[in-house]
């Protein structure tokens, strides 16, 4: 749905990934991609948050530092709902 220009309800069904398995550091990185084309960084930045979390657990670095290189660029672009 995300690659059919309906991020809103790729999000939706991304979110319903995350609460079946929360440790699908992937599932997290394209919900917060979901997020961010809906026009929600705020939830984008929690998500990423969650993700590399996720990834830290499950030992999965590569999605961790992506998914940090994604909130370093949001906060670039303003996305100025960060959580300090």
């Amino acid at each position: 749905m995300l690659a059919n220009g309906s991020p809103a309800e790729a999000a939706a069904e991304l979110r319903r990934a995350v609460e079946f398995d929360a440790e699908y550091s992937a599932a997290w990185k394209l919900l917060g991609r979901a997020l961010v084309e809906a026009g929600d960084p705020a939830q984008a930045r929690q998500a990423w948050s969650d993700g590399i979390a996720a990834a830290q657990r499950a030992g999965d670095v590569q999605a961790q530092k992506e998914m940090q290189v994604f909130l370093r660029r949001l906060d670039k672009q303003g996305g100025n709902a960060r959580r300090d």
